[in-house]
């Protein structure tokens, strides 16, 4: 089992970046946080890197019903999302929830893990 479901794109990164934060929108997601990978290690430590952007993503709704069911959940949230330029391509990545929380033993949880996953996975496939 991967840990990601991912897409490649022929479309410019900032359009990539825009295209990816509809997608996640449409399906009922709000990007919490956003950060700019590039940049920040540009201005941490010196280093140069690609155009590479982390987007914390959560459904409310959803994640309601998992902290409902599991009360710690909030240590796995939100679902992150990239967004990387890799050479001429943009890939952009969602991690897939039910691997993230395998070993979590709840039954409710891992219902509700396969839903995020199944519209995380829509979202990208939308873009």
């Amino acid at each position: 089992m991967t840990y990601y479901h991912s897409r490649t794109l022929d479309l410019p990164f900032p359009l990539a970046v825009d295209r990816t934060i509809a997608a996640l929108k449409a399906r009922g997601f709000g990007v919490l946080t956003r950060i700019d990978v590039q940049s920040t290690l540009k201005e941490k430590i010196g280093a140069d890197f690609r155009p590479y952007v982390i987007l914390g993503a959560c459904n409310p709704k959803m994640a309601f019903e998992a902290l409902k069911a599991e009360d710690k959940i909030g240590t796995m949230l939100p679902c992150n999302v990239i967004v990387q330029e890799t050479g001429a391509k943009v890939e952009v990545a969602a991690v897939d929830p039910v691997a993230s929380m395998q070993a979590i033993q709840n039954s409710a949880l891992a219902k509700i893990a396969t839903q995020v996953g199944d519209e995380l996975r829509a979202a990208i496939e939308a873009i």
